[in-house]
């Protein structure tokens, strides 16, 4: 047998520790265990916002490059597309048929559409370094100053980025110097 003093029904149903409060090296313990919880709840928090940072960085950077080689791209695409409206307005002009350039074109123009490649409409329009490039100037009384007369080269912009300006002929009045 045991030297234990035996337990009576009520004790083992109503157990009565000698104190209800943790032993004072339990409480510090738990208090320190709290502190270092806190700290690496702190710590991952802080681990969790630098992966979304970085994760949001790669995800901008890997956008940059793509769009780019895309802008790249469209801008030798453009090249061709150019030498295309050129020949079709030879062809125009010489009064040949040019209903194969047109289909060709009409499919270009569908495809610059489809990834947001927009044309800039410059003609008659005041002159924005932003989207032209002035390569001649004409003197016109008639006309404000800086007003876009031709377009040489149609400029384009992709994504709300310009790609291409515009290259245009504008406006000076006669009696402002050059």
């Amino acid at each position: 047998m045991s030297n234990e003093p035996s337990k009576t029904l009520d004790d083992i149903l109503d157990p009565q520790t000698e104190t209800d409060a943790p032993a004072p090296d339990t409480q510090a313990l738990l208090d320190s265990e709290r502190q270092r919880s806190s700290e690496y709840e702190e710590k991952l928090k802080h681990a969790l916002a630098d992966f979304e940072n970085l994760s949001r960085k790669t995800r901008s950077d890997i956008e940059s490059a793509v769009n780019v080689k895309i802008n790249e791209f469209v801008l030798d695409f453009l090249k061709i597309y150019d030498d295309f409206v050129r020949a079709k307005q030879v062809f125009s002009e010489s009064k040949i048929n040019s209903e194969g350039l047109d289909s060709i074109l009409k499919n270009m123009g569908s495809l610059l559409k489809k990834y947001h490649i927009t044309p800039i409409d410059a003609l008659g329009e005041i002159f924005d370094p932003n989207f032209h490039e002035a390569i001649s100037i004409i003197n016109d009384s008639g006309l404000d100053n800086n007003t876009i007369t031709k377009e040489i080269r149609k400029g384009y912009i992709s994504h709300n980025m310009i790609i291409r300006p515009t290259l245009v002929e504008i406006s000076k009045k006669d009696d402002d110097k050059i």
